[in-house]
């Protein structure tokens, strides 16, 4: 019962409460399209140690079984004498702003083909890259090169590494369920040729053997019935492993001024030792046991990284046969990586309406990102 006041008559008034609202949760983002884009050069391992005439045993031992077929690379061009040099970090920075911006546009357009949108549909984009600076950043770029809209809601994510995917994803997942019926766009531009250089230290030949250049989007939905026949994005779960902060990192090296990734030999245990908990936190959310996924979306982080992983959450070989495929093809193609295996997924037409995937990714902090989807 509530009590009102008449003004002419100010004794109380006995009125009946209004019924309550109900509250409407609102749909969640689901994804409308995929798509992605490489640099135009490819090279087997073995063609790139005869490019840089490596003859450190150790050294090619690591390219050789790294798993890795052929990667997409931006290499420096030869001198007169037939020998190819580090670039100058100047240099570096410039290569990842045009090869960044050319392969983020051209995955942006294979993703609205996908999802049957154009440039003038898009409300919200967000950009994500660790392999250079850029200020402004590759949001601005790409919009000012595509002819997006000016007045498109943008972000850019920098610096967080091969995890940097999930990250963004939840923001423009999050964009996207407020505001139904608008789409949002994630592009995932890893120019990680901009990163390579050379020198006789092992920390640089791990590096130089396992990143490749790629690019991937993904557009996203809410409230659009189904306009979006992909799967919904139900939900996500993060873990940062502190005592490992340092593990992977791209720095400043002062002995030869540049900056350089730093990989720990450990990596893959300290990341396999945490994927459970907190790929079965991210499914307790939603009441589910870990045999209801049926399809696993993994970030292509390397040969014993995605081993840890399988191992630890026992895993088949065929339950990750895109994240190691990708990794033959591309190598590690940092923050885009799960998306060439979500398009792969996609391409075999195995998936039905109903089934649960988890997607995963791994990088610097160190971290370990999932998000839950159902198609």
């Amino acid at each position: 019962m509530t009590v009102s006041f008449d003004i002419d008559h100010p004794e109380v008034l006995d009125l009946p409460a209004p019924p309550p609202q109900a509250v409407v949760a609102p749909e969640p983002a689901r994804i409308a399209g995929v798509g992605t884009a490489v640099t135009p050069e490819s090279y087997t391992q073995q063609e790139v140690l005869d490019l840089f005439a490596i003859s450190d045993p150790k050294i090619r031992s690591v390219f050789l079984n790294s798993a890795i077929s052929r990667r997409h690379l931006t290499l420096p061009s030869p001198d007169s004498g037939g020998n190819r040099a580090s670039e100058p970090q100047g240099d570096l920075l410039a290569k990842h702003a045009r090869i960044a911006v050319d392969m983020g546009l051209r995955a942006l357009r294979s993703c609205l083909d996908d999802a049957g949108a154009g440039l003038a549909d898009i409300d919200y984009l967000c950009c994500v890259t660790s392999t250079g600076f850029l200020t402004p950043g590759l949001s601005a770029l790409i919009i000012r090169e595509a002819g997006i809209d000016p007045s498109c809601h943008r972000a850019d994510v920098v610096g967080m590494g091969c995890n940097a995917g999930l990250n963004a994803l939840n923001a423009t997942a999050a964009w996207a369920r407020s505001n139904p019926g608008r789409l949002a766009v994630m592009i995932c531009s890893e120019a990680c040729s901009a990163a390579y250089t050379f020198d006789s230290t092992m920390r640089t030949a791990v590096v130089n053997s396992l990143f490749g250049d790629g690019a991937a989007a993904i557009a996203l939905v809410a409230g659009d019935g189904e306009a979006a026949d992909g799967p919904r994005v139900l939900s996500f779960a993060s873990h940062i492993i502190t005592d490992a902060i340092g593990a992977m990192r791209y720095d400043w090296d002062g002995d030869q001024n540049r900056f350089s990734f730093y990989l720990d030999p450990g990596i893959p245990y300290v990341v396999g030792a945490h994927a459970e908990q907190v790929v079965d936190r991210l499914l307790s959310s939603a009441g589910l046991p870990r045999s209801a996924v049926k399809h696993w979306v993994v970030h292509s982080g390397g040969k014993k990284v995605i081993d840890a992983v399988r191992v630890n959450l026992g895993l088949t070989r065929h339950d990750m046969r895109h994240t190691t495929g990708v990794l033959s093809d591309y190598g590690n193609l940092s923050s885009g990586s799960f998306l060439f295996s979500y398009e792969r997924l996609l391409g075999e037409g195995v998936v039905e309406s109903g089934d649960y995937g988890v997607l995963m990714t791994m990088g610097p902090g160190s971290t370990i990102e999932t998000a839950l989807v159902q198609w």
